[in-house]
């Protein structure tokens, strides 16, 4: 009960903030910020993958991923970072919003909803003032498999570089089409 009422609630506030123009260029910046993020480290990873493998491509996620999401951070005066229950990077740990906006967004792909539609915004009142809140689903691709996957499927290879470079990891077991997590996105209003 206690959760549906958070849900709700949760709907409504998002639901509340999508008419307003300033919010509609934030959501507008987001999503391009987004894709954008998205699009630069899936060119890195594919190319991490040819020339050395799913092993080499963990580097690319545990290097080059944060110093591409500064830079975008940088450019727009965004918080940005990838967050999941199941973290592989110790950072990475959702807060109460995003652990809402990933229970909204996992609820919307099981009603179906294409997986490239998959975020949300709202506006949140915090100490500090009125902060934007974005979130997008980073939903695992059949390449993403290779590190993410099952364990018992993983390479030796990538299991002793996940063991080395991350040994409390927990963002293994997806199958293709499961939310991993959310790119989320910050904006002090």
């Amino acid at each position: 009960m206690k959760r549906t009422f958070k849900l709700s609630f949760f709907a409504l506030l998002l639901a509340g903030c999508a008419s307003t123009p300033d919010t509609a260029n934030l959501v507008a910046e987001s999503r391009q910020t987004a894709g954008g993020l998205i699009q630069t480290l899936g060119g890195e990873l594919k190319a991490a993958m040819t020339a050395g493998g799913p092993a080499q491509a963990i580097g690319v996620c545990k290097e080059r991923a944060p110093k591409i999401a500064a830079e975008a951070a940088q450019r727009t005066g965004m918080q940005i970072k990838r967050v999941s229950p199941n973290n592989r990077n110790p950072k990475g740990v959702p807060d109460a919003w995003e652990n809402e906006a990933l229970a909204s967004l996992e609820k919307r792909l099981a009603a179906g909803e294409k997986p490239e539609t998959l975020d949300l915004h709202g506006v949140v009142n915090t100490p500090d003032g009125k902060v934007f809140r974005y979130a997008k689903a980073l939903v695992t691709q059949p390449a993403c498999l290779n590190c993410h996957g099952a364990t018992e499927k993983l390479s030796p290879e990538v299991k002793a570089t996940l063991a080395a470079e991350y040994p409390n990891d927990k963002a293994t077991g997806y199958s293709a089409g499961m939310i991993r997590g959310v790119l989320s996105i910050k904006k002090a209003l």
